[in-house]
């Protein structure tokens, strides 16, 4: 074979690992962070549902480890996926872990998800202080988003909101195009508009409910929380709590993922342990919500009496 033949195929075997190394690298996140497991910089999308919860870790977490300056963006359940599923964010916190298509498609992508599991929450439903609707059934629940002749509002923090989907799972309804379902900015405005609309039921996680700040403080004590029970439940009506929630007297549960595709041992890895070690667990007991792992309680016996 002549030189110049030798060197022709040569240049095209190396274009070829060119085009497949960048093809490659093209399926990963861009990536051009400098962080450590409690250092440096990485930016996490968090579920606005879950911010008052999220807001206690995070804060603890880098009033622990202070070179750690994560920059946290509280967004939409749909908006999350979109981004996680797009490869432009390696590390969120749902209210739902990933189905078994989203996992294959980040596969695909050489973008394995390590999920985890951070505590239970309970979608809560709430009515002005004083409303008849004190107590409601499951199946009256999954009603309301099938009956088009509902008077009751229904209000939502996003039309994309993990609630929501939460609540059109439960249903069996993919689509809800009642005109009486609102939209309103965050879990905030829910319950200012459910405190003054007395026909309104207003859907939000159980954390927001719990230490309420001071500029929604005034419209949280003007609502009150219903009580649900599950058709085929043998006990009664039941609202959110730490106990109801882990003795699964209280229907409408859910579990707070963490979703890491970062492909590193960075800082959201380190922030991941954080949740799931006993001190980050120990904010979740003391948020309201149940940790995943009850933390241990060290009892002191005096012997001397």
């Amino acid at each position: 074979m002549r030189i110049k033949e030798l060197l022709f195929l040569f240049c095209i075997l190396l274009l070829g690992l060119v085009i497949f190394t960048s093809c490659n690298q093209s399926s990963k996140i861009v990536d051009n962070s400098n962080d450590g497991f409690t250092s440096g910089t990485y930016k996490f999308v968090f579920d606005e549902s879950l911010s008052p919860l999220l807001d206690q870790e995070m804060y603890v977490f880098k009033s622990t480890f202070t070179d750690a300056h994560p920059e946290v963006t509280y967004s939409s359940e749909n908006k999350i996926l979109d981004l996680i599923l797009n490869n432009k964010s390696g590390f969120a916190i749902m209210g739902r872990t990933l189905d078994p298509t989203e996992i294959n498609v980040l596969k695909n992508r050489n973008l394995p998800p390590k999920i985890g599991k951070v505590a239970v929450d309970a979608i809560t439903l709430i009515v002005a202080k004083n409303s008849p609707d004190s107590l409601m059934l499951l199946s009256d629940i999954r009603g309301l988003f099938k009956n088009n002749n509902n008077v009751k509002n229904l209000v939502f923090d996003s039309p994309n909101s993990s609630v929501l989907n939460y609540l059109k799972k439960i249903s069996g309804s993919e689509s809800i195009k009642q005109s009486n379902i609102y939209a309103v900015k965050n879990s905030k405005e829910v319950i200012k508009y459910v405190a003054t609309h007395q026909n309104a039921i207003g859907f939000l996680s159980y954390s927001w409910l719990l230490e309420p700040d001071k500029d929604y403080q005034d419209a949280a004590n003007n609502i009150a929380i219903v009580s649900v029970k599950d058709d085929g439940a043998k006990s009664g009506y039941y609202k959110p709590s730490q106990s109801t929630i882990a003795l699964k007297q209280y229907p409408l549960r859910r579990s707070v993922y963490i979703i890491d595709c970062t492909g590193k041992i960075g800082l959201g890895t380190g922030f991941a342990s954080f949740l799931q070690s006993e001190r980050g667990q120990k904010i979740v007991l003391r948020s309201g919500l149940l940790p995943d792992s009850l933390p241990g309680r060290e009892i002191n016996i005096k012997t001397n009496l």
